[in-house]
């Protein structure tokens, strides 16, 4: 195979170091009928061909060749427009054909063509470009020329083991030539016959790459980079059912729209043009929300459409679908460098011959224009979303639900887009009302500021889980947020630090008492022994649950408010629900669930259980009670008279007589909760109320579901 200045791991053949190493340019053998030579490599062009001109995949030999095509087809139609070509143009349509009998692939068209010396310069110069002399000459006319020919052709030797060129110039007089090569440095040139201006490429398929003589891989190939050329490209004829098969009718089979809508004007088009093309785009995709036309010319150029779509959750899912494209050659779908990540989730068309590409179209390069382009951009973008805000609130809150996690990730991620988003993202609280930051802050601030200034967003995110917390908040008269998204709890924490005096807490991550804590409730009284003994009750007989942690609190919340209701730690449950998004908090993603199980001293039910563990077992914590009394006082006497000691001055006997202390106390403590666990094994409301408890939160299960259940028939009867 020719050597092809690429292979998998960038190394350059040994055929091409040695035309390197002795700087060979052979002049043509002239003959009456031949030409006989080698292709010019040179230390002064090489180097730029193998800088960018690194291919990757094989399969983009077809884009690159029919590129080239276009690129001849445009250069006649410039020169028609100047004036400078006086003849009919003619059908210009791009011709491919497969020949699989013969393993040859066919690219034809009628463009400018090539004299001898055009073909010595452009094609045996290596890494010289026709398009450099014309663009400098008709660089006012030109922008719509791609501008690689005679680079993009040695993509060829990739899959072929020869390659013809037959050309004729479209200069008066011109004769027509045939250019081969089999893939050595060595060609031959000769005089031949063609009819017609133009070029045909003539692939002649190596046999490791006969999948492209497939007519279906072609089709997908000419599918995926030259949809969108702006010259007709015809692949074979269209094809219709007759008879019970399928045959091939007179009309050409033209694979692509030479006028896709993003080289059109926003004012020709309707919103109907936009969903069709869509539709083409994502065949299976739901329709867009709306899009946004993109058209620059200053500072660079830059064309195309993006669609808002439909997305809520996995991320990672609807990425690669904004499609590159240089003047209407397809490049990549994998835009990362430039657009900012969050606007990757949008879906689209972006075409711009000022990203900095290499010559093969393949892979993006570092440049001032991608950073202002990706500016450009999010602008864009973010104007868009606020013209929408502004001139219809009432559509943009209807499509906010979809917006939402776009919009969240653009504000966690690129930090001058939530400068600009600021303004018309929106917060939903539970009754389906849509607000402003500024406007929510306005309404809640009165009635839901704590003791130290801060105004607290109460919110939920679920309706129907914490149902019971959202209305005892309601109830309070406060208003609570609905964030039941995938990026709510970065967001609260990112409205944390951007919001100055303001927290958030979940409904159930304290009892509504003291979500807002203020001046009044900020001193709760301490629980007596009696409401510590029922503390410890609850406390031996909550069920053991995996990787869940209960600890147990009495307060005194009013006789109406429930008997027991379970909270769970703001902070804990957040960095838990953050590791899973958070690479660096996997640690937090380890640790049990903290839960607060509250019980209302105030309650008639707390205070009959109270009550009755009094009756029952009074008189067997007496003596543990005061046993624990009489070493806790000794206890105090101990740790009095060795504070006064030195370290050294503690002797073994000291050490001993306060372990054995310590010992004591702890042996008491532990009789009294299992004098405390034996009466609360029996008594079927302390377990009613646990277990209410835990199905109201969704923590009751298996054993312990089928005892509740059962034992809540026992009590109807």
């Amino acid at each position: 195979m020719m050597p092809s200045f690429i292979s998998h791991d960038y190394c350059i053949p040994i055929a091409i170091w040695h035309e390197i190493r002795i700087i060979l340019v052979e002049k043509y053998i002239n003959t009456t009928d031949m030409q006989k030579g080698k292709i010019g490599v040179t230390t002064e062009n090489i180097f730029p061909v193998i800088k960018q001109f690194l291919y990757s995949d094989h399969e983009i030999f077809l884009r690159e060749i029919v590129s080239n095509a276009v690129d001849a087809t445009q250069k006649i139609k410039t020169l028609a427009a100047r004036g400078d070509f006086k003849g009919e143009l003619g059908d210009l349509t791009v011709r491919v054909s497969v020949d699989k009998d013969n393993s040859i692939i066919k690219i034809s068209d009628r463009g400018v063509g090539m004299t001898a010396e055009e073909i010595d310069k452009y094609i045996n110069q290596i890494a010289f470009s026709g398009a450099n002399d014309f663009l400098e000459k008709y660089k006012k006319d030109a922008n719509a020329i791609i501008g690689h020919f005679g680079l993009g052709f040695y993509s060829a030797f990739m899959v072929s083991k020869q390659v013809d060129i037959i050309t004729r110039s479209y200069k008066d007089g011109a004769q027509a030539m045939k250019w081969s090569c089999d893939g050595s440095p060595e060609f031959e040139l000769v005089e031949t016959e063609k009819d017609d201006r133009g070029t045909d490429i003539i692939l002649h398929i190596d046999d490791d790459s006969k999948e492209f003589l497939e007519k279906s891989r072609i089709q997908s190939l000419l599918t995926k980079y030259c949809r969108f050329l702006p010259v007709p490209i015809a692949f074979g004829k269209k094809t219709e059912w007759k008879d019970g098969k399928e045959v091939d009718t007179a009309e050409d089979n033209i694979i692509n729209d030479t006028t896709p809508i993003w080289t059109r004007k926003p004012s020709e088009l309707k919103d109907e043009d936009y969903l069709k093309f869509y539709r083409a785009l994502y065949p299976m995709a739901d329709d867009p929300l709306f899009w946004i036309h993109l058209n620059v010319d200053y500072p660079f150029t830059l064309t195309g459409v993006l669609y808002f779509p439909k997305i809520r959750t996995n991320l990672d899912l609807q990425r690669n679908k904004i499609q590159l494209y240089c003047n209407q050659v397809f490049v990549t779908d994998n835009v990362e460098n430039i657009v900012p990540d969050f606007l990757t989730l949008l879906h689209g068309v972006i075409d711009s011959p000022d990203i900095p590409l290499n010559v093969s179209r393949s892979y993006l390069q570092a440049d001032s224009n991608v950073k202002k382009i990706s500016t450009y951009i999010t602008k864009k973008v973010s104007d868009r979303l606020q013209n929408i805000f502004k001139e219809d609130r009432k559509n943009f809150e209807g499509k906010w639900d979809d917006l939402k996690l776009f919009i969240n990730y653009g504000m966690l991620s690129q930090p001058d887009f939530y400068d600009r988003a600021k303004d018309f993202a929106l917060l939903k609280d539970v009754d389906g009302k849509y607000y402003t930051l500024d406007e929510y802050r306005t309404l809640i601030k009165d009635n839901q500021t704590d003791k130290d200034g801060n105004v607290v967003y109460l919110y939920a995110n679920d309706k129907e889980k914490q149902y019971t917390y959202i209305a005892n908040a309601k109830a309070k008269g406060y208003s609570v947020l609905l964030l039941d998204g995938q990026l709510d709890t970065a967001m609260v924490n990112l409205y944390e630090q951007k919001i100055e005096k303001t927290r958030f807490s979940r409904v159930d991550s304290d009892s509504i008492d003291r979500l807002i804590m203020s001046k009044d409730n900020e001193n709760a009284a301490k629980s007596t022994a009696e409401e510590q003994n029922v503390a410890d009750m609850f406390s031996s007989q909550i069920p053991k649950l995996p990787n869940v942690v209960f600890h147990v609190d009495i307060r005194a919340a009013g006789e109406n408010a429930a008997p027991v209701v379970i909270t769970q730690s703001e902070y804990m449950r957040r960095m838990k629900e953050l590791s899973h998004i958070e690479s660096g908090m996997q640690f937090y993603g380890q640790m049990p669930d903290e839960y607060a199980m509250i019980l209302n001293s105030d309650h008639r039910l707390i205070k009959e259980i109270k009550d009755e563990a009094i009756k029952a077992v009074g008189d067997a914590l007496a003596p543990v009670d005061a046993d624990l009394k009489g070493l806790e006082a000794r206890m105090a006497a101990i740790r009095q008279s060795q504070e006064k000691k030195k370290a050294d001055e503690i002797t073994d006997e000291d050490r001993k007589q306060r372990k054995d202390c310590e010992d004591e106390i702890s042996k008491r403590r532990e009789e009294r909760k299992k004098i405390l666990a034996d009466f609360a094994a029996g008594n079927k409301p302390l377990h009613q109320l646990i277990d209410l408890a835990l199905l109201e939160n969704h923590l009751l299960s298996g054993e312990a579901l089928a005892k509740f259940v059962t034992r809540s028939i026992d009590m109807i009867k």
